[in-house]
């Protein structure tokens, strides 16, 4: 009968923390895919930034043409 008990125990100590480490490696991976999406949000508001500057000079080059 104790031996029951340990085999018992055992198998739900590894099955937690099978659960645990699985549970885990799920957490990162979503991690770093949500990461690769602030990056590419990031990228972007960059490159917005850099062609609203580019067309605050083509409108002032307009405006001095005019």
């Amino acid at each position: 009968m104790d031996i029951e008990i340990i085999v018992s125990f055992l198998g739900s100590a590894l099955g937690c923390i099978a659960g645990i480490l699985t549970s885990q490696k799920l957490t990162n991976y979503r991690l770093e895919q949500l990461e690769q999406k602030v990056n590419k949000h990031n990228n972007l508001v960059e490159r917005m930034t850099v062609n609203e500057l580019k067309i605050r000079m083509m409108e002032e080059k307009l405006e001095e043409n005019s």
